[in-house]
């Protein structure tokens, strides 16, 4: 079975989707469709911006959205999948790919995810650290142990979690990480706390806009982020995602249980190959590639 899978925030690069753009008139199309719903020329700072410029938490996001959907939509027939899941993000991009969301819908729901992130990570100083090398029980214990806010927040592979949380209390359990025999406990450059209760402000903006937006029956399973099983029903859909902005993004779990649902070629579809390693570090039998034209 073929599971297509879709990165999140951290897979930009300058001069993404150009060649999407400049070769294929479906992308073109959908490009400028972009710019129109967006309010501003996202292709120019994704084709020729600045790394500064393509960071903003604004232009990050719907830019890796529009790289894999438009990728996905341009292969046309070619995109069969039987599964689909994104990493955070890209969950959006998984859910435009197997038509629970139309393009136009997809878009604005990111630029507002975005936008609403952005506001929460101003309310309050926080950040997020990647723990290398600790199984995921003693990082959640320390986390559990050490004093304010900071969660699991990313359980992206066996030996790898990033933890989430107020800037002190980060440190605080960076050190006491540490302490347990972590290889690493490093601050990740981020605006904030993203997947964690930091993000609640967020969760309740976007939840409002989530309601107001039609979700159709999906063409097949998405495994989603919250709850890492198949799911094809729209309104369970829709509270995942709501949940998605607080909850810890349990992408090890997710990979796992389509591997044991008959996932067996796991395709990346937009910037980048993180997730690619990810799977093979999660299930060193399972095949992956890159979608290609």
């Amino acid at each position: 079975m073929n599971a297509y899978i879709f990165p999140g925030q951290g897979a930009q690069f300058v001069g993404m989707g150009l060649d999407l753009y400049e070769n294929q008139p479906l992308a073109q199309e959908l490009f400028e469709e972009a710019n129109d719903i967006l309010g501003f020329s996202i292709t120019d700072t994704m084709f020729e911006g600045t790394p500064e410029d393509l960071k903003q938490t604004k232009v990050t996001q719907p830019a890796i959205f529009l790289h894999s959907v438009i990728l996905s939509k341009v292969l046309g027939e070619n995109f069969k999948p039987d599964m689909v899941a994104g990493h955070s993000l890209g969950e959006f991009s998984a859910l435009v790919a197997n038509g629970t969301l139309n393009f136009a819908d997809g878009l604005k729901l990111v630029s507002q995810r975005a936008m609403a992130m952005q506001k929460a990570c101003e309310m309050q100083s926080s950040t997020m650290a990647a723990v290398l090398g600790l199984e995921d029980e003693v990082v959640e214990k320390i986390c559990n142990e050490t004093e304010g806010i900071v969660v699991p927040a990313n359980y992206n592979c066996p030996g790898q979690l990033v933890i989430s949380g107020e800037v002190d209390a980060v440190n605080m359990a960076c050190e006491k990480l540490k302490e347990a025999g972590a290889r690493r406990a490093l601050l990740l450059p981020v605006g904030g706390a993203f997947h964690s209760p930091l993000m609640e402000p967020a969760r309740e903006e976007l939840a409002a806009a989530i309601e107001a937006t039609t979700f159709n029956e999906p063409s097949c399973p998405i495994y989603q982020n919250v709850t890492t099983t198949a799911v094809t029903d729209s309104n369970e859909i829709k509270n995942n995602l709501i949940l998605q902005l607080t909850a810890p993004v349990k992408w090890t779990q997710s990979v796992q249980q389509m591997v044991k649902d008959g996932g067996k070629t796991f395709v990346e579809v937009g910037p980048g190959k993180v997730l690619q390693g990810l799977v093979r570090k999660i299930d060193s039998g399972a095949e992956t590639s890159s979608a290609a034209l």
